[in-house]
């Protein structure tokens, strides 16, 4: 059977794809050779059965800024790692962080539910 012909959008996906790869082998390789398995936020340890669920963020969130010396590096786990890139979204949204959060809801939507149902129960 052929191989089925790729779209030329799959292949740019798929060429991206691999590009990402081969450029997080690189700097992740040295990453975990430079800092020890432990996540920066949280203070997690990894070892080699759980070290897939460390990752390596870049502090400027710059991907392609990858000096030798691991300075833009940080190694964060996945729920850490996944909080710092939420945190900077709202950043970017105009949301900022000493706000303490949404405003508080200040509907109540059971406030006259006993005028509605009525004074008296039935018997």
């Amino acid at each position: 059977m052929k191989p089925a012909r790729l779209s030329r959008l799959d292949q740019i996906v798929l060429d991206a794809r691999k590009a990402r790869d081969e450029r997080e082998k690189g700097y992740r390789e040295r990453a975990l050779k430079l800092y020890p398995w432990i996540c920066g936020r949280c203070g997690r340890e990894f070892t080699h059965s759980n070290l897939r669920e460390l990752t390596v963020h870049h502090r400027d969130h710059n991907h392609d800024n990858n000096p030798a010396d691991g300075s833009n590096w940080e190694l964060l786990c996945l729920y850490c790692h996944d909080n710092e890139h939420q945190r900077q979204i709202e950043v970017d949204r105009g949301h900022r962080g000493d706000q303490g959060g949404p405003a508080p809801a200040t509907h109540s939507p059971f406030a006259d539910l006993r005028a509605r149902l009525g004074s008296g129960t039935k018997s």
